[in-house]
């Protein structure tokens, strides 16, 4: 499987040229586009890893799922769906006109910006500070890496340029949807995106969720079995943006990506895996580990379709 990996890799470097660094945010136009890493966790717990697998990179939007967990956790399914909707929006993650009409719930899903500010509401805490540490314990008993900590540089840069999440965040305001100060759930939104992770990381998140809530190696339950089915369904639909169906066609599982270039994808009793590969497409999403996946579903049958 190693080799496999180290094929993988070697055939889709090229198209690590191909793509853009996340720009918009000062730090992380700071990425190396040359790095390129994978990581797997099987259900028979073996690992393979191939590439610059070890290198750090922020979580950004694959903190979702995570988000949609502790969201779950804390307050049940009937409660998040009265504040969120499931419904891939077909739309880009950060956009604004979702309908003509009055903002409902329905209009948004937790895998885009909008809906993932909406859901850090519905962490439970004292203070939103509390709440980004709810997440960041969270993430790191997923990950099984107790020194997962929060990049402080890619924070603060979030913060000064985030204008459009704050957009979002007032729109949702405007339409009742957050009540709290839109700084205060902006704060923990941006510390939660800014989490530092690396391939190993997102690949026994991914296997958690595989592995109906059951942790590598342990075994040990972290999150109800019903979770994991409800947070993979939504991966499946609405994890890779609005390149979400292709995605589906052809790699078909389920996966989150973020803009730091981070892949984390859910095989359902068989894997988790975890990619870094920084230059993104137009939709945001890792050019070098979406053609990675693509070639791993297919060498390994991987698509649940």
């Amino acid at each position: 499987m190693d080799e496999l990996l180290e094929q993988i890799l070697r055939d889709c470097h090229p198209y690590t040229t191909e793509g853009k660094l996340a720009n918009y945010i000062p730090e992380l136009a700071k990425a190396n586009p040359d790095d390129f890493g994978i990581y797997i966790i099987s259900s028979d717990d073996r690992i393979n890893r191939a590439g610059d697998y070890n290198k750090t990179f922020t979580i950004q939007s694959i903190v979702k799922p995570i988000l949609l967990l502790l969201a779950l956790m804390d307050n049940g399914i009937e409660t998040v769906r009265e504040h969120v909707g499931v419904e891939a929006t077909g739309k880009p993650f950060d956009a604004i006109n979702y309908s003509e009409q009055s903002l409902l719930s329905d209009h948004l899903n937790p895998m885009v910006n909008m809906g993932a500010i909406a859901m850090c509401t519905l962490i439970k805490g004292e203070s939103y500070l509390e709440r980004f540490e709810r997440l960041l314990e969270l993430t790191r008993k997923l990950a099984g890496n107790p020194s997962i900590q929060l990049d402080e540089a890619v924070y603060l840069s979030e913060k000064r340029t985030g204008s459009k999440n704050r957009a979002l965040a007032y729109l949702l305001k405007t339409y009742g949807m957050i009540t709290d100060d839109v700084e205060d759930v902006l704060d923990c939104y941006f510390r939660a995106c800014s989490i530092k992770v690396n391939c190993a990381d997102l690949a026994k998140i991914g296997y958690t969720l595989a592995n109906h809530g059951r942790a590598p190696f342990s075994g040990e339950r972290l999150f109800p079995e019903q979770y994991a089915s409800y947070v993979n369904a939504i991966l499946m639909t609405c994890g890779m943006y609005d390149g979400s169906g292709e995605f589906a066609v052809k790699v078909g599982v389920p996966a989150k990506s973020g803009v730091g270039g981070g892949i984390m994808a859910v095989v359902p009793t068989r894997m988790g895996i975890g990619i870094f590969s920084p230059a993104l497409d137009q939709k945001g999403n890792s050019v070098a580990g979406i053609k990675a996946l693509e070639l791993l579903s297919k060498k390994l049958y991987l698509s649940i379709f």
